[in-house]
């Protein structure tokens, strides 16, 4: 076999080296030998985003930090249906988050508060009986983590309990 690691062909005799003489750095390397700080690179014109850029920015953090509160309202006033309306209102704001950060205009505060917001709206205490309500709410809050994050896994969805006995429909 071929190791890479010690050889055995090489015996060596020698006794330790004597260093005690000897004189170390004491004259400097030659220029060419001597490390050098890499070259600045140029710097560009800082990005200095478009007012409506960032009146669209501050707009969406709005509605995405008023998300969570609207959801409980829209849930206090008309239930399960509040939910699967809201569903939808909350899909359209998702699709117009995915073409801002598409035009890469999405701020990170944008990003961070869209996150936020999804945690917040998953610990809410809604109690839907309606399981296609429950994953519908689910998926709309996993599309836009995966949009903002696809990496990740989360595991603080709700789990679906759908009753197992079929005499239990009314």
């Amino acid at each position: 076999m071929n190791y890479a690691g010690k050889r055995n062909d090489v015996v060596d005799f020698g006794g330790e080296a004597d260093y005690e003489n000897m004189e170390w750095f004491k004259e400097a390397p030659p220029e060419h030998l001597r490390p050098h700080a890499p070259p600045a690179e140029p710097q560009g014109t800082p990005y200095v985003p478009d007012s409506a850029v960032i009146d669209q920015n501050e707009a969406f953090e709005f509605a995405l930090g008023a998300a969570p509160n609207v959801l409980y309202a829209r849930y206090k006033q008309y239930g399960q249906l509040g939910v699967l309306a809201w569903c939808a209102e909350f899909g359209e704001l998702i699709d117009n988050l995915k073409e801002l950060g598409f035009a890469g205009n999405m701020f990170v505060s944008t990003r961070t508060q869209a996150l936020k917001t999804c945690e917040e709206i998953l610990k809410l205490r809604l109690d839907i009986q309606m399981q296609i309500i429950m994953l519908y709410l689910s998926s709309q809050v996993a599309r836009l983590r995966r949009f903002l994050d696809g990496d990740r896994v989360w595991d603080d969805y709700p789990v679906p309990s759908f009753p197992l006995d079929p005499s239990s429909y009314k």
